[in-house]
């Protein structure tokens, strides 16, 4: 697509870690956080609105 072969991409990739290698499983660990929490957030929004509904019908 931009004429970036493999090799490239996996130079640049080791660069990267090579750069932010002490800051990644942080990044990670936030990352993980963040999704659950969205998760939940999805959950709860939809349980909400499913309760609702079934209160209606009633």
């Amino acid at each position: 697509m931009f004429g970036v072969s493999p090799w490239q991409i996996m130079i640049i990739l080791a660069v990267v870690v090579l750069l932010f290698g002490n800051r990644l499983p942080a990044l990670a660990r936030s990352l993980g956080q963040s999704l659950v929490e969205f998760k939940k957030g999805v959950k709860e929004i939809d349980d909400a609105s499913t309760s609702q509904d079934s209160n209606q019908e009633h």
